[in-house]
């Protein structure tokens, strides 16, 4: 049997939850009826946001932008460091292209990323 969640029902389960989180704490038991109706609403709430909001993977693009950033480190300095030169760089960055299977393995070791990111899996 196909559960249906609308959208009234969501708005319900935020509700309660809002209600209900003051009540329930870490120390409260599992099997406490407040715990265990906070568990159902929330459930409620994620199999609706799971099936409304999904959240897709990360492009390659946002990633490497990303790790930049953390890494406090311009294109140009990676570009050196993964051997290609700025302006592609720049077309990795932008969509317009993408790395060569060598060039992914640079990118994946000098900014720490998942080998499944670069490949895109």
């Amino acid at each position: 049997m196909e559960k249906i969640i609308t959208e009234a029902i969501y708005t319900t389960a935020l509700e309660r939850i809002e209600e209900l989180l003051p009540l329930v704490s870490d120390e409260t038991a599992t099997y406490d009826r407040k715990a265990i109706e906070l568990k159902i609403m929330s459930d409620i709430v994620i199999e609706y946001e799971e099936s409304h909001f999904p959240i897709g993977n990360p492009s390659l693009a946002e990633v490497v932008k990303m790790r930049l950033e953390q890494e406090s480190m311009t294109q140009r300095t990676f570009a050196k460091k993964i051997g290609v030169s700025p302006s592609r760089v720049s077309e990795y960055l932008s969509g317009k292209s993408e790395p060569t299977l060598k060039i992914a393995r640079n990118i994946s070791k000098i900014l720490n990323i998942e080998p499944s990111i670069i490949l895109g899996i």
